[in-house]
């Protein structure tokens, strides 16, 4: 559509001097056969046409400038691509059954070189190996894992030249329709660059052999390609510095990637190199799925949002906050929450084990507030 859009006025051009230079010659040919009122028909058609062909050639600069403006933009790419490749970096893991590979990059903490990457990716490796760009691999070691948020993170027994950190930066900047870039190394196609658009924010997926059906929360949703291969490769903006870190795709869909956000990488990093793990997880004790408006008639209530508790388990920290089956979630610390996804993201941005939050919930025909001291959830299964 561009490239029409950008040769029809050139096109138009072209035409009307066409009929500019037919008009000069047939003029020629009749002109001992014309009235002087006629010649001056054909002198006025003549300017006419000229003032046309001068305001489409007035157009015409507009239209180079954006053939010039793509190709700086393609340009910047190739640049940028340049500029983090080697930051990028292939992971293969030994199991007991085989292999598995994917992808990742490297990162500076506060003077700890390591190597980010998707829980996935390692889990069940018995030795792992990191690949550079320039084809040179080490042995590398896991030193962190967070499974709620897919996190890995490696110390790589490799010499300092070898290290290309990349900047992560706030996560919460971004906008649906944003430009990024995934790098990774899909199907072993090492250094492989994917563009596209931030498509969503604050979704939530979930993987339940890591999570036991908690839900990996805050994520963005991308329409840049993702293939098996590039979980754990970074996710840029035009700058070249890391909003996130690619995790999965939708089977046998196209332009449906996700990643975690960069921000989560930013709250977990420390507690992942010190400690090896992370425990800021914040738990409700609820179960409940979506509302929608086939289940609010089915309930006979008028709102179509929300999120409906299904379960308040005994063993949870809103087991004695006055909440009940039925209960619609609406609100948490006065921010509205239309789904699950809401929720889950607003909670894991947020909040931390131990906050007091004010749960507003529908109840029938009543608003009701409700107070509910976080807890932590419980260790992963894995």
């Amino acid at each position: 559509m561009g490239e029409f859009e950008q040769s029809h006025p050139r096109s138009s051009t072209v035409f009307l001097m066409l009929i500019f230079v037919t008009g000069l010659a047939a003029g020629a040919i009749v002109s001992f056969y014309i009235t002087y009122n006629e010649v001056d028909r054909l002198k006025n058609d003549v300017t006419r046409l000229k003032n046309q062909v001068s305001e489409l050639r007035g157009v015409r600069p507009s239209v180079i400038n954006q053939n010039i403006t793509v190709y700086q933009n393609s340009t910047a790419l190739s640049e940028l691509y340049e500029g983090v490749r080697d930051s990028v970096v292939l992971i293969i893991g030994k199991t007991d059954g085989g292999s598995v590979q994917g992808s990742g990059f490297i990162y500076n903490f506060s003077g700890i070189i390591v190597a980010i990457t998707n829980y996935h990716v390692v889990h069940g490796t018995n030795t792992i190996s990191v690949t550079f760009a320039n084809g040179n691999g080490y042995a590398a070691t896991i030193n962190g894992t967070d499974p709620y948020a897919d996190l890995a993170i490696l110390i790589v027994d490799a010499p300092a030249h070898e290290f290309q950190p990349l900047e992560i930066v706030n996560s919460t900047t971004l906008r649906v329709g944003d430009p990024v870039i995934a790098i990774g190394n899909p199907y072993g196609l090492v250094g492989s660059m994917t563009t596209g658009v931030v498509s969503a924010l604050g979704r939530t997926i979930t993987e339940d052999e890591y999570t036991g059906g908690f839900g990996i929360a805050n994520i963005i949703q991308t329409s840049a390609p993702i293939n098996p291969g590039n979980s754990g490769g970074p996710l840029l903006n035009y700058n070249g510095t890391v909003v996130g870190i690619t995790t999965a795709i939708v089977s046998d869909s196209q332009g449906l990637g996700f990643a975690v956000p960069s921000n989560t990488i930013r709250r977990e990093i420390a507690s992942l190199v010190e400690s090896g793990s992370y425990d800021g997880h914040s738990y409700l004790g609820l179960m409940g799925g979506d509302m929608d408006y086939f289940m609010a008639q089915e309930m006979g209530v008028d709102i179509t949002y929300g999120w409906r508790i299904v379960e308040v388990r005994s063993d949870g920290p809103s087991h004695d906050a006055d909440l009940k089956k039925d209960d619609i979630l609406i609100g948490i610390n006065g921010t509205r929450i239309k789904n699950g996804d809401d929720m889950a993201s607003y909670l894991e941005e947020h909040t931390l084990p131990g906050d007091t939050v004010i749960l507003t919930i529908r109840r029938g025909t009543l608003t009701l507030d409700r107070e509910v001291e976080l807890g932590s959830r419980p260790p992963p299964p894995v």
